[in-house]
């Protein structure tokens, strides 16, 4: 971009590096420990997943179905990055939210993430299993889960299988052991006629939906994304447990 410009030695060697690590198969993403998503930009760790287009869906799907001006209160489930929680907290001005991470990585990088973009007074993260340990009801509950097969983990691509944390990936034997974990605990983390938006694996809708219907909480829609895959599952609590 700039071909009048004289990298000085260090310079050199470093993108010699770079170059090397990106033969081998490392994501570029990860030699730059950089992510943009939504427009924004997120710091990336060991500790962390590293944030695909795909999960804008999420995103998508809340910003249609909420009012820019709500005063909210969002939870983020396996927070990672922060990125969910964070762009949704940039779009919504007065919005509050919670991340929650079981990762003690994880967690201090999405707070520097929240500094970064100036997000920490509406933000605050916490080292948690889940939402076991919150006593507070959310109009807005995200999800990102582990949701690759235990026996499919060694089919990823090599970008993902080798720099991509193992417990954010594997959700057991089916794919389907977070999202037990969380939808068990939606009816006292949501407020009366809140909302769940969680991604799903391809193919994995029908199971999710069998799951929320187990706790009276009822699919509003699924969402593809760009590649016409579904790929978000849009869920209601109808306060009727309230």
């Amino acid at each position: 971009m700039r071909g009048e410009h004289r990298l000085e030695g260090s310079q050199s060697q470093q993108l010699r590096n770079f170059i090397t690590r990106m033969a081998a198969g490392e994501p570029l993403s990860r030699i730059l420990g950089r992510r943009e998503f939504w427009g924004l930009d997120f710091e990336l760790t060991p500790d962390t997943l590293d944030p695909r287009p795909d999960s804008e869906t999420i995103i998508e799907a809340v910003l249609a179905r909420v009012g820019r001006g709500a005063s909210l209160r969002l939870l983020d489930l396996g927070t990672g990055s922060g990125c969910l929680l964070l762009t949704l907290l940039s779009e919504l001005p007065i919005a509050t939210g919670i991340g929650v991470d079981i990762s003690e990585g994880a967690v201090a990088t999405a707070r520097r993430n929240a500094e970064s973009l100036r997000l920490n007074g509406r933000s605050s993260f916490l080292v948690g299993d889940w939402g076991g340990a919150i006593a507070q009801r959310f109009d807005v509950v995200v999800a990102n889960p582990p949701y690759i097969a235990t026996s499919a983990l060694r089919d990823l691509p090599q970008e993902v299988r080798l720099y991509d944390p193992p417990r954010a990936l594997d959700g057991g034997d089916r794919g389907l052991a977070a999202y037990q974990r969380i939808i068990g605990l939606l009816p006292v983390l949501l407020a009366p006629y809140g909302m769940f938006v969680a991604e799903i694996g391809r193919g994995q809708a029908a199971d999710v939906v069998a799951l929320l219907k187990e706790h009276a909480l009822a699919c509003e829609a699924i969402e593809r994304d760009l590649s016409g895959i579904e790929r978000c599952i849009v869920a209601r609590d109808t306060a009727s447990q309230h």
